[in-house]
């Protein structure tokens, strides 16, 4: 991440310390952005006995994935850092695999799915780390917002892919 003067955010905190929280903020990024396709991915390819159920609760969850993305990305960016600039860019960074199977049994969705965003939750710790090592409280503040509702998807895959 070059720093361009134009792009230098003003900001109180330092930048040694800032380029570390935004490097962590664009990994979750990258992780954020494979994530929310994946969703929608498997949001519209689920099918079976259980398709409308499964398939409000990808499509709910695509929406907040995809609605933290610019909180995330607007972060670096307050901190005097750049984010993101194309699918290249996410594809050096994400640590979440993508799925180009032509078919995917719905309960081998959610069971993925759920374990994408416990490794989601494992990038928000880092960014959570990094920020609080740079003294940056407002990453450190909303970040567990983001680890709360990354918790409660894998909750809810974890429920919804139960035998009852």
């Amino acid at each position: 991440m070059a720093e361009n003067p134009a792009l230098a955010t003003p900001t109180d905190l330092n930048r040694n310390d800032t380029k570390s929280v935004a490097e962590a903020l664009n990994s979750a990024l990258a992780d954020c952005f494979t994530l929310y396709l994946k969703t929608k991915n498997f949001h519209w390819h689920v099918s079976g006995p259980h398709f409308r159920d499964y398939h409000l609760l990808l499509d709910d969850q695509a929406t907040q994935i995809l609605g933290v993305t610019d909180a995330i990305a607007e972060r670096v960016r307050k901190t005097g850092n750049t984010t993101l600039r194309s699918i290249g860019d996410i594809a050096r960074r994400q640590t979440i695999s993508d799925n180009d199977a032509d078919f995917v049994a719905p309960g081998d969705m959610l069971a993925e799915l759920r374990d994408d965003n416990l490794k989601l939750v494992e990038s928000f710790r880092a960014v959570k780390d990094a920020a609080e090592a740079a003294k940056d409280n407002a990453t450190s503040g909303i970040v567990d917002e983001w680890t709360d509702q990354a918790e409660e998807r894998a909750w809810f895959l974890f429920e919804a892919s139960r035998k009852g």
